[in-house]
């Protein structure tokens, strides 16, 4: 089984005819991903490599009866792309971009509590179910069928971790890059129970990172609602306060609240075993299936 995306998920790529639109929808098609439509605003009518072009999210929704969007379109019109695809009846938006203003965010997160449509990212590289589709960034050669889940803030965390785990033979249902802005959509807690209610999912591995709160409040819901087993993995352990760590939401204030360390003790709390390098995440997998 998978989670989010599968074999049926029909895609509209946001942005299909700029470069990385194009590029990276011409990987997902080749991955085996149902990339639909495209939507450009004043490209409709056109095709990208005979995948037909739309003004709009609504007319490619409506026309190809799309259930996911893909969103690759430049920082400065992310928000109002991702607006566009929450005012649609898509099930599924996830966006790529980096570096969209952290107040357009603010404004798309009022605007989530209004949809039924989830938001991936912004900020990730997509999510995968292995063999049968991805949407993003990820590549797909690293990933293998299983009956593991990952959820991560990383992507570079996401394909070490999943390497680690497909050398040993141990496959994926689905992988999901949440992203590592200050604001996103998807966060841990909801990756984490849409992986409890999966049969599939034997085991959860969760990567964060230092900077915010989520890990922790991951931990108290993992130890309130979650029986699958989860392993986890915390990058950041040398970072010094105060200096922001590749993604805008890994930074510690100092406070001592969002370091590695309290994100681990949290976890350990909860039961969740942390390793410090992803083959020993890997290994507390192999030791649990």
């Amino acid at each position: 089984m998978s989670v989010l995306v599968d074999e049926d998920t029909r895609v509209v790529v946001q942005g299909i005819t700029g470069g990385e639109g194009k590029f990276h929808a011409g990987q997902m098609m080749g991955y085996g991903t149902n990339v639909v439509a495209g939507a450009v605003p004043g490209k409709g009518g056109q095709e990208v490599d005979g995948v037909p072009v739309y003004d709009t999210v609504d007319q490619a929704v409506r026309e190809e009866d799309a259930d996911a969007s893909v969103i690759f379109v430049p920082p400065a019109f992310a928000g109002d792309a991702i607006f566009e695809a929450l005012d649609t009846d898509l099930d599924l938006a996830v966006a790529i971009t980096e570096g969209i203003p952290t107040q357009d965010m603010a404004r798309v997160n009022k605007r989530l509590t209004e949809t039924d449509t989830r938001l991936l990212g912004p900020n990730c590289p997509g999510i995968i179910t292995p063999g049968e589709s991805k949407l993003g960034i990820l590549p797909g050669n690293i990933f293998a069928p299983g009956d593991v889940g990952l959820v991560s803030r990383s992507g570079t965390l996401t394909y070490q971790v999943v390497d680690s785990l497909t050398n040993r033979g141990i496959g994926q249902t689905t992988a999901i890059g949440i992203g590592g802005d200050p604001i996103i959509g998807t966060d841990f807690v909801d990756a984490l129970a849409a992986f409890e209610d999966d049969p599939d999912t034997e085991a959860i591995v969760m990567c964060g990172e230092i900077g915010g709160e989520d890990e922790e409040e991951a931990a108290q819901y993992i130890a309130d609602h979650v029986d699958t087993p989860v392993v986890g993995f915390i990058a950041g352990r040398t970072a010094p306060p105060g200096k922001r760590m590749g993604h805008a939401g890994a930074i510690v204030s100092g406070s001592g609240t969002g370091t590695a360390e309290s994100k681990i003790d949290a976890l350990n709390d909860a039961g969740v075993p942390v390793g410090d390098t992803p083959e020993e995440v890997a290994d507390s997998v192999e030791s649990i299936l």
